[in-house]
């Protein structure tokens, strides 16, 4: 790792200016507005690299010869691009052909595989994501789950994704929306069989997604809050009053907004119409052009607009991807039904469609190429807003320089390089 590296001319997204970011020992160090810049960096100095890409996607900075009478200092001029940490997908239910749900001890190895494979689609960390199952499922994925984090705590290896805790996507959901969840497996929203479920995996949890009028007290959601997990509405048939119920409880974000609950509504806005209108709430979105159409993503986008200094806010995307996920379109298990995906779309063999294999990326490139926002816009939905989601420290000193750099192509193209200091 370089001791030192400053980075010139930066955009960070939502702010004004250019900015100078300083990395010492891999960790961010300074971030201040260009113009006001203290480090002045010796751009003479013969360690002052350019960018040499060896692999799609992904740039190497390095340093070249120094002498013992030169600083290590590599000096990068992004030229106005944009700079953020890498992404976060906090809704991605499997890759490489494992689907989390079926994470044992055993399989650890190949969760270190789909690590590194989404290292390399440019995302930090990710929250694995159990679809309802078996209480068995549960137990065992969790358990896997949390002795990789804690391994990865005290020795993650280099060019790999962190993983988060994980997101439990139901039981606790309503059988009317729960689409490709099998019904045999949903619970219940009590307090005890939400205990149930975690029990002693609460650390290893970060986000759990219910249908809030399936509860039968109020207990469930204040409970889950004071263990520090998330709260997500979601496969839900909530009305407007059920869902500020929820978020005036604790709940503070909606799961792929618009699938598994009603649309909107002029006369019953339900639980997206109260999501959409409540400061406190980030939504997630698929933008892979099947979940949702481009012309409500659109209007999603400007509702979300609609604050005072026009930017998004209160949206953050999200994969949803599943175990083919790194794998060629055809045909693969899935519990124990097969899915079928047919150009990055999975769907059961009803038609019911079950999610994507497109990574998390991808879906700010198509809300670019769709002329639905600024490539800004989409850069911040994939890095900044699912940080703020669940409360994770967006770009700024003392954080990690696990960096990316975005720019446009001469076809308006939003694209996206490592900075990757060795």
């Amino acid at each position: 790792m370089l001791d030192s590296t400053v980075i010139l001319n930066a955009r960070l997204p939502h702010r004004s200016g250019l900015y100078q970011i300083s990395i010492q020992a891999g960790k961010i160090s300074q971030l201040e507005p260009a113009e006001t810049a203290t480090t002045a960096p010796n751009t003479t100095a013969p360690n002052t690299t350019a960018p040499k890409t060896t692999a799609p996607n992904t740039a190497v900075l390095k340093n070249t010869t120094a002498t013992d009478t030169v600083a290590p200092d590599t000096v990068i001029d992004v030229n106005g691009d944009w700079i953020t940490l890498g992404a976060i997908d906090l809704l991605i239910n499997g890759a490489l052909g494992l689907a989390f749900p079926d994470l044992r001890m055993e399989t650890l190895g190949q969760l270190q595989q789909i690590c590194e494979r989404l290292w390399q689609q440019g995302v930090n960390g990710f929250c694995p994501t159990l679809v309802t199952t078996s209480p068995e499922n549960f137990q065992g994925s969790l358990a896997a789950i949390r002795a990789f984090q804690r391994q990865q705590a005290k020795d993650r290896p280099a060019d790999c994704a962190i993983a988060l805790g994980a997101h439990l996507e139901g039981p606790f959901l309503n059988p009317v929306k729960r689409g490709a969840h099998p019904a045999e497996y949903l619970q219940p929203l009590t307090l005890e069989a939400v205990k149930a479920v975690v029990g002693e995996f609460a650390e290893a949890i970060s986000i759990v997604t219910l249908a809030p009028e399936q509860a039968t007290d109020d207990r469930v959601i204040p409970w889950l809050t004071e263990q520090g997990i998330t709260v997500s509405l979601g496969h839900s048939l909530a009305t407007a009053k059920q869902a500020t119920w929820a978020f005036d409880q604790g709940a503070t974000m909606v799961t792929h907004a618009f699938n598994a609950m009603p649309g909107l509504h002029h006369r019953q806005p339900g639980l997206l119409g109260a999501a959409l209108t409540d400061s406190r709430v980030f939504c997630g979105f698929i933008a892979d052009g099947q979940h949702i159409c481009r012309s409500m993503l659109d209007l999603l986008l400007r509702v979300k607009r609609g604050s005072k200094d026009t930017r998004i806010g209160g949206l953050f995307l999200v994969s949803d991807a599943l175990s083919p996920l790194g794998l060629p379109d055809g045909t693969y298990p899935w519990d124990s039904r097969e899915i079928e995906v047919i150009e990055g779309t999975a769907r059961l063999a009803d038609g019911t469609l079950s999610g994507t294999t497109l990574p998390l990326i991808a879906g700010a490139e198509n809300l670019v190429a769709w002329d639905l926002c600024s490539a800004e816009e989409a850069i911040a939905l994939v890095t900044q807003a699912p940080r703020q989601a669940i409360g994770l420290p967006i770009l700024s000193i003392g954080q990690p320089a696990q960096l990316i750099r975005w720019s446009q192509n001469v076809q308006s193209q939003l694209t996206w390089q490592r900075i990757e200091l060795s």
